[in-house]
Formats: structure tokens, C-alpha cells, sequence
């Protein structure tokens, strides 16, 4: 039998796996409250539900939490899905999310006469009845233009959602082109979601990088201990385990994932053959990247050294937190030669990225 949210809360603040903090406590008692309900909440299970259902029949309001880098609603959203035993339930980046739904409103229209978005978002309420959605913010107006007609779909399906993001409703899509398209998805939000701010009274993740070495050479048990031991600082102890994330027909397998941290072998990303696009996923949907043994790169493995150049920058321009083992200091990792100046922005920004002005900076560009 699962536990409820706060009794995982409470119990995390009694093994000294996560600092007090009352705002946190409070979204964790929202968050107990809607699991509960949900629990009480049988899906459809055939035409004749209805007339034997003894449970309640509506699915209860979701919720929007919204608050700064930092304040825990990663954390909190884990230990949501993790307990709450309503099915069919479904977690997913909000990013990815779009990229998928894009996808098949291409197909629908290949395929359904009419106005694809119903026909979506029918398929969406038959995988699962509560979505979790991490990161909500909207840039692109192709998703700006379709969110409103989608998510009244979604809710008349009975959808139950809850999001996290760094920007209250009224503020997304702010300044973005024809936003009047875009207002009708605020107004859903605010009708079917209970908005709730996260203040929490620090960035814990700063916190706890605070002054921390973040770069570790060269590759020794010992550099794997400082990594396990940032790994545990970061995630609370909560175990890790393998996650996935779809788009666009492809899976994109994460070793270990825990409380947006997530960690790799350097071989699990630039030995396999990835792209700007999946990097991009990773760094939308994880705020700490952990990578283990980065080795020097010889001069016929050209493809090796692209990819971590285009991994670097992407975490880089995203504000991500970057924890590395590596055989050499960033300035020895690359080969010597004709291409060497082309490496020179990705050992400048390595070196970056280790430092305590970049990581104090990385939740305004993440924001």
C-alpha cells in the first residue's frame, strides 16, 4: 500500500532528506488532498459504469504550482506521482508533451475528416486520466494557438492535471505574437486548476552546490564518490531509477533520474547517435546533469568531440547545472590540430559551468 504524500513529506523531513520548509509543506498538503481524491475516483470502465459506480464520479480540480528554480516543486511532483496509486496516470515534460501532440494532429489530419485536436485528445483520455506535467512554459505559438481548443477537449474528457512552472498563468506566453489566441488556456486553467505559488524560503539545489567543487579529474574512484556523494546531496537519498523520454517516435533512455537530477556515463551520450534535438529534451527536462567519465577524446573520434561540443552548449545555453568526471582538465579533453580553435568555446564554457557565478546565475536562465 502506498503512503500518502504527507506521509512521505514527513517522513524525507525525519530521515534529514529534505530541509523544513513551510511553503513546501503546505503544496504537499494540497497535493494530499488531491491524491486522496483521486483515490476515491473510479475511471469509466464501460457503458453501464455509471449505474453501479459507488464511487465519486467526477475527477476532482487539479492543480497549478508555480514559484522560482529551486523551491521544490520537482521534489514534490515526485512524491505526488510516486503515491498516488490512481490509474491510468501518465507524467511527462511539458515540452515533450507538445512535441508529441504536434505529431499526431499531423497524423489525425492525414486521416480524420474534420478538426483533428478532438480526435487527439480522445486518444490522450483513453492512456490516461491524470497528467503530470513538469515545466509548463509556452514560447512557440504554433502550441500557443492549439492549447486552448486541446485542453477544453482534455477537460471535458475528465482529464485531472497537474503542472508545475516557474510563471503563474497570467504571466505565460507573455508578449507572444496574437497572445488574445493564447488567453483562452489561461482561463481554462484558472476553471479546472487550483492555482497555487511555491515560495519556499531558498533555492535549495544553490544551496546545496554552495561552494561545492562541481568538476573532477581525473577519472578515480575517488571522483565517482564526490559524484555519488552530489548525486545524494541533490536528490535527498531518493532512490534513482531509469526513465525515458518520448518525442517525436523516438525513446530517449535516461540511466538515472531523481528530482530533476539526472546522471550518464559520457558513453550514454556522445557513443550513441544523438543530436542537438535530444539533448535539448534533457536539458528541458532535467535542471542538473551528472556525467561520469569523460575521457580524452582522440583525434579519430570526431564524432565523440561533436557531440559533447553540442551536449555543452545546449545544457550551457539552457542554464543547466553540469557535475562531470573527467580524465583531463577541460583544456586536455580535445585532440590537438586543424579543428582545435572549433573546441575552444565549449573548454571555455566547461569551465564555466564549474564555477559558482554560473550556477547562481542558471535560475534566471531558466526562468
Amino acid at each position: 500500500m502506498s503512503s500518502t504524500v504527507l506521509q512521505r513529506f514527513d517522513e524525507r523531513l525525519g530521515l534529514s532528506e529534505i530541509e523544513a520548509d513551510a511553503a513546501q509543506r503546505d503544496v504537499a498538503a494540497r497535493l494530499d488532498d488531491l491524491q486522496q481524491s483521486l483515490e476515491t475516483t473510479e475511471p469509466d470502465k464501460g457503458v453501464f459504469a455509471k449505474f453501479f459506480r459507488t464511487k465519486t464520479a467526477a475527477y476532482p480540480r487539479g492543480l497549478y504550482i508555480h514559484g522560482p528554480v529551486g523551491s521544490g516543486k520537482t521534489m514534490l511532483m515526485d512524491l505526488f506521482f510516486e503515491e498516488t496509486c490512481f490509474q491510468p496516470k501518465r507524467r511527462v515534460h511539458f515540452h515533450a508533451f507538445m512535441a508529441d501532440i504536434h505529431d499526431r494532429i499531423g497524423e489525425a489530419r492525414a486521416s480524420v475528416p474534420g478538426d483533428p485536436i478532438p480526435h487527439v485528445a480522445a486518444a490522450l483520455a483513453r492512456e490516461a486520466k491524470l497528467f503530470c506535467f513538469d515545466e509548463l512554459h509556452v514560447s512557440d505559438i504554433a502550441d500557443a494557438m492549439i492549447l486552448g481548443r486541446l485542453f477544453q477537449a482534455l477537460f471535458a474528457h475528465g482529464m485531472a492535471v497537474v503542472a508545475t512552472s516557474n510563471a503563474p498563468p497570467s504571466a505565460l506566453y507573455r508578449n507572444g505574437l496574437n497572445r488574445q489566441l493564447f488567453l483562452p488556456f489561461i482561463d481554462l486553467i484558472e476553471a479546472h486548476m487550483d492555482v497555487v505559488e511555491l515560495r519556499a524560503a531558498k533555492d535549495f539545489r544553490l544551496a546545496k552546490l554552495s561552494g561545492a567543487p562541481l568538476y573532477f579529474t581525473p577519472n578515480t574512484s575517488a571522483a565517482r564518490a564526490e559524484l555519488d556523494r552530489h548525486w545524494t546531496r541533490l536528490t535527498g537519498a531518493h532512490p534513482g531509477r531509469p526513465s525515458v523520454i518520448d518525442f517525436k517516435g523516438r525513446h530517449l533512455n535516461i540511466p538515472l533520474a531523481s528530482m530533476g537530477v539526472a546522471r550518464f556515463a559520457f558513453a550514454d551520450l556522445c557513443d550513441q547517435p544523438l543530436g542537438s534535438l535530444d539533448y535539448l529534451h534533457i536539458a528541458q527536462a532535467f535542471h542538473t546533469v551528472i556525467i561520469d567519465d569523460i575521457p580524452v577524446i582522440e583525434r579519430s573520434r570526431r564524432d565523440r568531440a561533436r557531440r559533447f561540443t553540442n551536449l555543452i552548449d545546449t545544457l550551457y545555453d539552457r542554464g543547466v547545472c553540469l557535475i562531470a568526471s573527467a580524465q583531463a582538465e577541460p583544456a586536455g579533453l580535445f585532440p590537438a590540430g586543424d579543428e582545435a580553435g572549433y573546441y575552444e568555446r565549449t573548454v571555455s564554457r566547461l569551465m564555466e559551468m564549474r564555477s559558482q557565478t554560473y550556477v547562481a546565475s542558471r535560475a534566471a536562465k531558466r526562468a
